[in-house]
């Protein structure tokens, strides 16, 4: 099994963050525990069509020193493509606007 990390280049609450996959979702939660990400940073179905977590820079590198895959962009597209959960999302129609009367 394995697990995969891409560049931190998303901008957010002064931090730089990137994604982490994993080949399996039990891999992916052992891994974040090991390098002190708490589950309820854990972003899948249905809310996410792969299960991933959003990982700082500093995070990273722990990852990275416990033997994660530096991927590029294109590296982690292929990952999403192959873990995600067909279906998993759950899409919601959005509601019409009101229509003004009191």
């Amino acid at each position: 099994m394995a697990v995969y990390v891409d560049q931190p280049i998303w901008r957010w609450a002064g931090h730089k963050w990137c994604h982490m996959l994993a080949d399996s979702e039990v891999e992916l939660h052992r891994f974040a525990a090991s390098i002190g990400v708490h589950r309820l940073l854990y972003q899948g179905p249905p809310r996410t069509s792969a299960p991933h977590y959003d990982i700082t820079g500093l995070e990273r590198a722990r990852a990275l020193r416990l033997g994660a895959i530096d991927c590029n962009r294109e590296e982690i597209v292929a990952v999403f493509r192959r873990v995600r959960v067909r279906n998993g999302k759950v899409h919601r129609p959005k509601r019409p606007p009101p229509t003004g009367t009191v």
